[in-house]
């Protein structure tokens, strides 16, 4: 079994309305979390962990929900960063008491699209969403748990996004950040592709302008092509060769209609798992938040913490050359900035799959502080 074991996903209501960068607010907001470790008295060993744009609050352990529906713990209800989090690992819960949240506008449990406000789906009236209200809904959740300073923020992807926001947001209440994979603006080939994702489910028929909810019909079959798009550009070339290359499921069968490669196959089992979990509006607001975030490298002369930059070779979504700038920038700056790049041939996805390089990084970065 996972170090960390069995971890119940808990509930806090913010106290006070969320002011919004849209110049709206959020009257009621509702955080899902799970904690790993124990909080020191002095309560100054948080690391907050932010999860990527299919994520959740399920970073670790197993899901107390999987574990008591399934027999098979060591597969059933696994957090997306099980590797990462626990004793002895790059964010060690024999020293850190580790936060992970759900993201605001999410489906696992924060307020978001999907939630119900005043008897009614919030739908496409949620507003719009940037990864600065994310941070500040973090912001206004930890002051309700009374935690006022944090040893780090870490994250890939998306969640790389956040860190580098709370380097900048919150610059004197942040030892560490460790951006993972990310980068401080989405290249213009990231955005068409998150276009091309966000298209595929609004001209979904189903998709009923935002309005599906209790109607019996969801923008399934868009979403299942945004997923296929999204698992295309979080792979590589080399990765792709390596895992299917031209193999034949079981034959061809000259049909439209059913998979004969195995990476047709491989793509069409993400999408089906991928409906059944996620909230089409939701991955509208969040993929468009991640589109629109664009740090200016000038701000990060405020930054006050200590920066680890992880990038990898074959990540043509978030080139090791946004980090080179990141940490260029920081260095300017007199910032102390790590940069690593690891060489690794499988796309953007690496920051999930390459644990064992990461974690003696993170884990000396850390203990360094």
């Amino acid at each position: 079994m996972t170090s960390v074991g069995v971890v119940e996903t808990r509930f806090l209501d913010l106290p006070e309305p969320l002011p919004l960068d849209c110049g709206r607010s959020l009257p009621q907001v509702r955080v899902a979390y799970e904690t790993y470790g124990t909080l020191a008295p002095s309560r100054d060993n948080v690391i907050l962990v932010c999860h990527a744009l299919s994520g959740d609050a399920h970073a670790a352990g197993i899901s107390e929900k999987a574990a008591s529906a399934r027999d098979d713990l060591e597969v059933a209800g696994l957090g997306w960063w099980d590797g990462m989090i626990g004793p002895g690992k790059a964010f060690d819960t024999d020293r850190f008491f580790v936060v992970s949240t759900n993201l605001l506008g999410g489906c696992a449990g924060t307020t978001g699209p999907s939630s119900l406000f005043q008897g009614e789906f919030y739908g496409p009236d949620f507003p719009v969403i940037t990864v600065a209200d994310m941070v500040r809904c973090q912001r206004a959740f930890l002051d309700a748990l009374g935690i006022e300073r944090l040893a780090a923020v870490a994250g890939g992807s998306l969640g790389g996004m956040q860190a580098l926001e709370w380097a900048v947001s919150y610059p004197d209440q942040v030892d560490a950040i460790v951006v993972i994979a990310s980068t401080h603006a989405l290249q213009p080939q990231g955005v068409a592709w998150n276009a091309i994702a966000r298209e595929s489910i609004l001209r979904d028929p189903d998709w009923q302008g935002g309005r599906y909810y209790g109607t019996g019909r969801s923008p399934d079959a868009g979403m299942g092509v945004a997923r296929m798009v999204g698992h295309i550009t979080y792979l590589s070339a080399a990765g792709l060769e390596e895992k299917f290359g031209r193999r034949f499921q079981d034959g061809l069968h000259y049909t439209f209609t059913e998979p004969e490669f195995e990476v047709e196959s491989y793509l069409r089992h993400q999408a089906a798992s991928f409906v059944r979990r996620f909230d089409a509006n939701t991955y509208l607001y969040l993929s468009r938040a991640l589109t629109y975030f664009d740090l200016d490298l000038a701000s990060l002369g405020v930054v006050e913490a200590r920066t680890l930059l992880i990038s990898f070779s074959s990540d043509w979504l978030y080139p090791p050359s946004g980090s080179h700038e990141i940490a260029r920038a920081l260095s300017e700056c007199g910032k102390p900035v790590e940069n690593h790049v690891i060489d690794a041939p499988y796309g953007h996805d690496c920051f999930l799959l390459e644990e064992a390089r990461q974690i003696p990084i993170v884990r000396r970065f850390l203990h360094e502080g």
